[in-house]
């Protein structure tokens, strides 16, 4: 092999990560905006039927962290603006979601909601790739 192949293989590989890690970012950002919205707009009776945990919080921690997801979901989306400014922004989001993912992790492994529990992991699972890999 050439060094220019080697080089447009690199290139390929570099070309489809930047694209996963977009994508990811892209998911997780619509997820969290979906959920801030949920915890910002609906009743607590609803939050309440939909996810056991906010019947044990007070609803200003309740809008509180949905204010909070909405702010982390659009750092997350920053680097479309500027690079250069965006990128910092994407780190201390991605580092703040997978803080809230793994306590959301915990609180709904120990309320035995699985499906909850489960979408955390999906949450994990595709924040801390963006975090790592977009270190750099």
């Amino acid at each position: 092999m050439t060094t220019s192949t080697l080089t447009h293989q690199a290139r390929a590989r570099a070309d489809y990560l930047n694209l996963a890690l977009w994508t990811f970012q892209g998911w997780i950002a619509m997820f969290f905006i979906a959920a801030g919205y949920a915890k910002l707009t609906e009743s607590m009776t609803n939050l309440t039927v939909l996810m056991k945990w906010p019947a044990l919080a007070s609803e200003t921690f309740v809008r509180g962290l949905g204010v909070a997801e909405l702010v982390l979901a659009a750092m997350v989306l920053t680097p479309l603006i500027s690079w250069r400014f965006g990128r910092p922004l994407l780190l201390t989001a991605a580092a703040g979601l997978l803080a809230l993912e793994v306590v959301a992790l915990g609180v709904h492994a120990v309320s035995l909601d699985i499906g909850l529990a489960l979408t955390n992991v999906f949450l994990i699972a595709i924040t801390a790739p963006v975090l790592w890999l977009r270190r750099r």
